[in-house]
């Protein structure tokens, strides 16, 4: 098992990657959060950080990847994940765990506010490493397949947890830029800043747009494998409905004068 850990600004973004869609993600546990819902469980956390207004990085995001092939109960994965915040000192605050199964090996994603209870900020420093520690000593006391064990190379665990941290990544940025952009275009110019490439699939011989996706580094996402709202589709239908939405602000701004 090993472990990624991001910090973020924004709750609502992180709940809607995480839980956002039952097909691939359930969740295991929630403690002072909504989990019926990724709207209202992203409003409990932001109404529980605002204690601590000043602390920009409230979000934290821990991914926990396991070895193709290695399967364990929700029980047993709830109690590595509880067992993981305490060990990274993330206590007495509200947290989400949640299994994804969307891909080849099994890893869990965990939401914890960095804004406790008690309206304190918990420690973050060096928490990526610490992360890693906690996972080596996880491993180790449920008898896991280590990271640094020599068959790891012809799966690459390591490269299997970047890549979906990569998918994330892609993820926040589209959804930062997007309420920006009127067109494809327009959001293709803007992920460029960030590094990412989009990809285009025409049908036939035509230049009738058919699939979009988003390039990171060597890792390519179709949009709908980031979020089903991030198919061509789904991406032109959220820009026709920005596109009204300050059409009809204009009218009412019009009809004030």
């Amino acid at each position: 098992m090993i472990s990624k850990v991001i910090t973020g600004k924004t709750f609502y973004g992180c709940c809607r990657y995480v839980c956002g869609d039952e097909q691939r993600a359930e969740i295991l546990e929630a403690e002072g959060v909504r989990d019926y819902s990724y709207r209202h469980m992203g409003n409990d956390f932001e109404m529980s950080r605002q204690q601590l207004p000043d602390k920009r990085k409230a979000v934290f995001h821990g991914i926990l990847s396991f070895y193709p092939g290695e399967q364990l109960t929700n029980e047993a994965l709830t109690q590595i994940g509880r067992e993981y915040l305490e060990k990274l000192g993330i206590t007495d605050t509200q947290y989400v765990i949640t299994k994804h199964t969307d891909t080849d090996h099994l890893h869990m994603h965990i939401i914890a506010n960095l804004v406790n209870n008690q309206g304190r900020a918990i420690r973050d420093n060096w928490i990526g490493l610490r992360g890693k520690k906690a996972a080596q000593q996880l491993t180790q006391k449920y008898q896991l397949i280590p990271a640094i064990e020599k068959k790891i190379a012809l799966t690459n665990l390591q490269a299997l947890n970047y890549e979906e941290t990569v998918r994330y990544e892609i993820f926040q940025a589209i959804e930062t830029v997007l309420p920006r952009c009127k067109t494809i275009p327009a959001l293709e110019k803007e992920l460029m800043r960030s590094g990412i490439d989009v990809q285009y699939k025409y049908k036939g011989n035509t230049q009738q747009l058919q699939g979009i996706s988003f390039k990171k580094g060597s890792y390519a996402f179709k949009g709908s494998s980031i979020d089903r709202k991030y198919s061509v589709a789904g991406l032109q239908k959220a820009m026709q409905q920005d596109i009204k939405q300050e059409y009809k602000q204009s009218n009412r701004r019009g009809l004030r004068l």
